[in-house]
């Protein structure tokens, strides 16, 4: 559904315009409204769920054993800090600025379409992501068959 790179500029206000190309598909399949969470694999970004995706990751994170220390620590950064999000009139978003803060989400930002959602870095952690290179050793038995 989502895919692509887009830099990225935050207002002063904490407020994002998603890309015009992605409007039309927010508004459709999600009625407009998106969820906001901490990336709990790396730092420096923040995922937007469609609502409908966003409820299945939910239910699957909060149906783990909460007697696991990992689990938990899911639960806090996925589940505990989610905010639904929508698109004003002009399309832009608001981001919770403590989400923002806890990630250096600044003035700058890239946001990433993934498929089934968007990945939201500050621009200076995106860039270390990109500038990272797979080498050999990083390849497991189930990337080797990939025809990139």
């Amino acid at each position: 559904m989502f895919q692509g790179e887009s830099a990225i500029t935050i207002d002063d206000k904490g407020r994002l315009a998603v890309p015009t190309a992605y409007r039309d598909v927010i508004a459709r399949e999600c009625g407009g409204r998106l969820v906001v969470t901490y990336n709990p694999f790396e730092a420096g970004s923040l995922y937007l769920y469609p609502q409908a995706v966003w409820e299945r990751v939910r239910d699957q994170v909060n149906a783990l054993p909460r007697t696991k220390r990992q689990n938990r620590f899911l639960q806090l950064k996925l589940v505990g800090a989610a905010a639904f999000v929508e698109p004003d009139a002009n399309g832009r978003i608001s981001l919770p600025a403590s989400q923002r803060a806890a990630v250096g989400i600044e003035k700058r930002a890239v946001l990433l379409g993934m498929g089934d959602k968007f990945e939201l870095w500050s621009e200076q952690a995106h860039l270390a992501q990109i500038r990272q290179t797979l080498s050999d050793d990083d390849l497991g038995d189930d990337l080797l068959g990939l025809e990139l």
